[in-house]
């Protein structure tokens, strides 16, 4: 039996993972999977060896709180690539974590497949280098990655994006505003304050905010529960309620049948991208991590729609700027113009084709069977 060690040490990692998985079991192939994920690898017989949701954080601040639990994590990691070596290791995104592994791999002589590249082109632009000589392949997700890994000789290739295989609809319109008592007479507007509780706690007043500033007689108002967040916080900050829906389980409806989205800057915005719904993006982290990031960021926009298309399509707010008068105003300014509406939804309508050209699954499946049986 071939042993695949795998670290996808967030929630759309974790998403993006199984669907991975899932397809390499419908293959029948003798494999072992173990190693960091969360619940839905755990579906296709992935078995964890720490509880996924600890490894939830983000930025220099938070990560440096975090020290001692990752250097637990990796000299544990080391013990196994000593004693339980396995014959492939695959890294999924997390890069401030996995590009230590890579490096801890190289020295077991232990092949790795790096799926979704860090983003060097954003910073830390020398881990394409790193990546060069810690890594055996790399399976890229943003069309552009390409040229800039081939310039360097780096071996990889386009695999598509995964959320052209992971979006579906369980529920008309009709019955998910059923399920959430939702009146479709009314716009419903959408918030989706990220996966970390971090960024709930930082979000949540701002949101709170811009949702007081509109009339409850007008609007209905869905906030996004991610799995990796519990109901307490979310009750904590204001989060549910008669006026405020938390939605759960159901992204990909609220993303689909909102008429407009306010969406913490991530995996999300491509999602609801993908799905055709304007929205605007937003990021707000700790003073230090956002000071930090402006030094070292080469890129002038975030949000990763506006990053493929080239163009910032999607407004974003970022740090200060993300507060409820910003976001009351941005929501008006689209659903009070019809014409910035329609051409919004054109353009992503471009990004929605540009990234279902590839079944993601198939092609990393593929990779895969070569890195272990050739």
């Amino acid at each position: 039996m071939k042993k695949i060690f795998w670290i996808a040490g967030e929630n759309s990692g974790d998403i993006h993972s199984a669907i991975i998985l899932r397809e390499l079991q419908n293959r029948g192939k003798d494999i072992s999977v173990f190693g960091i994920g969360g619940p839905n690898m755990i579906k296709y017989n992935f078995t964890t060896i720490e509880p996924f949701e600890r490894f939830a954080v983000m930025g220099f601040t938070e990560v440096v709180k975090h020290i001692f639990f990752f250097t637990k994590i990796y000299f544990r990691i080391k013990k196994i690539f000593k004693k339980n070596t396995p014959d492939l290791i695959v890294l999924t995104d997390y890069p401030g974590f996995n590009m230590k592994l890579a490096k801890l791999a190289s020295k077991f002589n232990i092949p790795v497949l790096y799926y979704i590249s860090p983003q060097f082109w954003a910073w830390k632009q020398n881990r394409i280098f790193q990546l060069k000589k810690y890594t055996d392949y790399i399976a890229y997700i943003l069309p552009f990655e390409g040229n800039l890994l081939q310039k360097e000789n780096v071996h990889s290739s386009y695999v598509g994006h995964p959320i052209a295989e992971e979006i579906e609809l369980k529920l008309t319109k009709k019955e998910f505003a059923k399920k959430f008592q939702l009146d479709e007479t009314k716009k419903w507007l959408g918030f989706f304050p990220g996966s970390r509780a971090n960024e709930i706690k930082r979000l949540s007043p701002e949101f709170i905010n811009a949702i007081n500033h509109f009339n409850p007689d007008k609007y209905e108002f869905l906030v996004s529960r991610a799995c990796s967040i519990n109901k307490e916080l979310f009750k904590k900050m204001g989060l549910n309620g008669s006026k405020i829906k938390e939605i759960d389980s159901y992204n990909y409806e609220m993303m689909k049948y909102c008429d407009f989205l306010t969406i913490t800057s991530g995996t999300a915005t491509l999602e609801c991208a993908y799905l055709g719904t304007p929205f605007i993006i937003v990021y707000k982290t700790s003073r230090i991590s956002y000071e930090l990031g402006k030094r070292f960021v080469k890129i002038d926009k975030i949000g990763l729609p506006n990053i493929i298309l080239g163009n910032k399509v999607l407004p974003e707010l970022l740090q200060d700027e993300v507060n409820g008068r910003n976001i009351y105003y941005q929501i008006n300014l689209f659903l009070k113009n019809p014409k910035k509406y329609a051409e919004t939804k054109d353009n992503l309508k471009t990004l929605h084709d540009l990234l279902e050209k590839k079944s993601t699954s198939k092609a990393v499946s593929d990779i895969i069977e070569n890195m272990l049986y050739e």
